[in-house]
């Protein structure tokens, strides 16, 4: 799934062999080897499309051949990334020790014992940018630290825009109008996102949401809050541009790499995607290479509000060598090695700093514009359940914008859902 390389360019699901942490604060379970055990390490990841990891590590190895880190990569799918990782966890084996897991996954992970909570002082979070903390921590506990971060963007034409006369949209109702009056005279669609009822519809839907003032869950899942007029009216807006025609049917079938592909074709005025489009974008072959901009995602009065996306380094409560496994953390979320995540793995770093040297601005125009979409966005709802929560709130916008329900029975549906799945978490 593009939307964890969207969380990531490669949802990098690391884990180290290892076993707790010395002086991190995790609790290993009897019978764990001791916090200050060091030696070799497994490092496995969901698909390190870029081919980063590797270098990386090979300076990790060259210093350290008593830690060896060996490289072991799942499948690219997101889905069968995290099967496959708890199952391991579940079965108390010491394989997977440190992971790098999905931000949306921290809660769950946490929730279930598979991670040990981590000490606050052992890393330098406030070096970071602040809201990524949020998604490595549950019932206010650290329990990973963050590694990418991601915030969705509004790319637009700006050669289509300058023609008009017009700015790029700050609300959505300035969207919807562009949407449905310029696009078409340039024979494009007007807007898109990730639609696809998968992981991708669940960050649109809580985006509009949030955009619009409402929310889902609260408290760590505890406590339902989708029934709200915010939630309604981000609702409504995916709806209305179905049914005013500026999001068109085939929208509905698109993922990341599909919307992607289709705003590169120059098939697209406005597109909702992660910072990778910027770069793909502007490739040699590109249609729109040197033709469009990225904003702030609009919301219903103003600015909107993205979801985070992301990994976090976790340490699985199994972990074997735990002083190794604190020092290859710290090592992978130093700045000088963050620097090499975003110039050699194109993914968004959490080191606030690098979003303000001139050197990477240079480089990555959108930077700017990425720092202020991370500094305002939100994480996707925090739940011990979050595989089913994503499913409801999937389930609901795919009838939304398929026009068999309205935003006000998906808005009650989806609370009598999510209060079921809360109390039977």
């Amino acid at each position: 799934m593009r939307w964890m390389r969207a969380a990531g360019r490669a949802l990098l699901v690391v884990a180290v062999v290892l076993a707790g942490y010395a002086g991190l604060g995790v609790r290993p379970d009897a019978g764990a080897a001791a916090s200050d055990a060091r030696g070799p390490l497994t490092l496995v990841t969901a698909g390190d499309l870029t081919d980063y990891l590797g270098p990386l590590l090979d300076d990790w190895n060259a210093s350290r051949p008593d830690e060896r880190v060996t490289l072991v990569e799942l499948p690219d799918s997101a889905d069968e990334t995290r099967a496959q990782m708890i199952s391991e966890l579940r079965s108390g084996r010491d394989r997977f020790d440190v992971l790098n897991i999905d931000v949306a996954w921290t809660s769950e992970f946490a929730a279930a014992g598979w991670i040990a909570p981590l000490d606050r002082r052992r890393f330098p979070l406030d070096a970071f940018l602040r809201p990524v903390v949020d998604t490595a921590t549950f019932e206010g506990r650290l329990y990973a630290v963050p590694y990418v971060t991601n915030a969705g963007l509004l790319y637009y034409r700006k050669d289509v825009l300058d023609l008009a006369g017009e700015q790029p949209p700050r609300t959505w109702s300035e969207l919807a109008r562009q949407a449905r009056t310029v696009a078409p005279r340039h024979g494009l669609d007007g807007y898109a996102g990730q639609f696809l009822p998968y992981e991708g519809l669940t960050v649109n839907v809580t985006e509009a949401v949030h955009s619009a003032g409402g929310s889902i869950l609260r408290d760590d899942g505890a406590r339902v809050t989708v029934d709200s007029d915010g939630a309604r009216a981000g609702l409504r807006f995916l709806a209305d541009g179905v049914r005013e025609g500026w999001i068109s049917r085939e929208a509905l079938g698109y993922k990341e790499e599909e919307s992607r592909k289709a705003f590169q074709d120059g098939r697209l005025l406005f597109l909702r995607n992660w910072p990778y489009v910027y770069a793909d974008a502007s490739a040699a072959g590109s249609k729109v290479a040197g033709r469009f901009g990225a904003v702030p995602l609009p919301g219903a009065d103003g600015p909107g509000t993205s979801v985070l996306g992301g990994s976090n380094l976790a340490v699985s409560r199994h972990a074997r060598h735990p002083a190794s496994a604190a020092d290859l953390i710290s090592y992978l979320t130093s700045e000088r090695v963050q620097r090499r995540v975003l110039t050699e793995g194109s993914l968004p770093p959490v080191r606030a700093a690098l979003y303000e040297d001139p050197e990477l601005v240079r480089a990555y125009p959108y930077l700017p514009t990425l720092r202020e979409s991370v500094l305002s966005a939100v994480p996707r709802p925090k739940s011990p359940r979050y595989d089913q929560v994503s499913l409801a709130v999937q389930a609901v916008g795919q009838d939304v914008m398929a026009l068999r329900q309205t935003p006000e029975e998906a808005v009650a549906r989806l609370t009598r859902e999510l209060g079921t799945i809360s109390r039977t978490g």
